[in-house]
């Protein structure tokens, strides 16, 4: 079949067979497929928004899947978590007040948290089902809707933002992939909204998918370039993580303080903090070469 041809496959097609779940995105990934072996399903509904599961599988724990797509496992989500967190909070020279928008699962929460220099935090996830699942059979990620910094709001994030304006010091987008009810979070108008809900120092970042996927690069690349027409400093960085499809994900930084920087943390983590913290991937180091990039990534951007 040629490039050109058109097809009837939906864009994800994943499905468990002769126990594997194979991930089988053909919208962004044609040709390709992720597959974990399983043991057991333990949850798997149909919620107003998404497809939801939940798999125990034999080498990653459990892994929480959203529209056939893999959102987190319990043995790699600490490289997204700390990372989506860290390299924001740590950028911001005092980060009190920081948004959550999305992270049904409870590990950006989890993360933010452990800063004690956040004094509130607020979370909007669309889901409740999401955030049920999780705190039943992800118990490690979901310990962060209960500490007593968050206020958890179950509801449309966009709408949220829509009332809110000069509040946040960082806000953070833990979105799932722009299928579904997440498409709406990787529009400019939604950066229009974070823009003014943080205050006059503030940042955001946002999961920017991976830049090696064709088809998924040119709407970042272009989101890229209607987020530096808002914001005055704008970064992107990226991190490791085995599951996800090319195992990597990348993140949007922007501020709207003229003078940010991102390539190097503004409030470098003790060792005693990291322990604290029980960091085991981010650290100073992480954060600098994160944002160094691949000769083609850097033509691109």
């Amino acid at each position: 079949m040629s490039e050109e041809a058109p097809t009837d496959e939906p864009p994800v097609q994943s499905a468990i067979l002769n126990g594997w779940f194979s991930e089988l995105i053909q919208i962004c990934c044609p040709g390709q497929s992720f597959c974990l072996k399983v043991r057991d399903v333990l949850f798997h509904e149909k919620s107003d928004y998404q497809d939801i599961m939940i798999l125990k599988s034999e080498t990653y724990g459990n892994v929480l899947i959203l529209d056939g797509i893999i959102n987190c496992t319990e043995r790699d989500e600490f490289s997204y978590q700390e990372m989506l967190t860290n390299l924001a909070l740590c950028s911001h020279p005092n980060p009190e007040s920081v948004l959550i928008i999305g992270g049904g699962d409870g590990g950006i929460a989890r993360e933010v948290a452990k800063h004690d220099v956040v004094k509130r935090i607020v979370q909007c996830e669309i889901d409740q089902k999401v955030i049920d699942a999780c705190k039943k059979f992800l118990p490690s990620m979901a310990v962060g809707f209960d500490d007593p910094k968050m206020d958890l709001i179950v509801g449309d994030g966009f709408a949220f933002l829509e009332k809110h304006q000069n509040e946040f010091d960082v806000i953070i987008t833990d979105s799932s992939d722009p299928i579904g009810p997440a498409i709406v979070l990787f529009q400019k108008e939604y950066y229009a909204l974070l823009k003014r809900a943080l205050k006059s120092d503030g940042i955001l970042i946002s999961q920017a998918e991976s830049l090696w996927l064709p088809i998924v690069a040119a709407p970042v690349i272009s989101l890229i370039g209607d987020i530096k027409t808002l914001f005055p400093v704008v970064g992107y960085a990226y991190t490791q993580i085995p599951t996800y499809t090319t195992g990597q994900i990348g993140f949007i930084l922007a501020s709207k303080n003229n003078n940010a920087k991102f390539e190097e943390p503004l409030r470098v983590l003790t060792d005693e903090e990291k322990d604290r913290m029980q960091l085991r991937y981010y650290n100073e180091h992480i954060h600098k070469a994160s944002f160094c990039l691949p000769q083609f990534l850097k033509k691109l951007l």
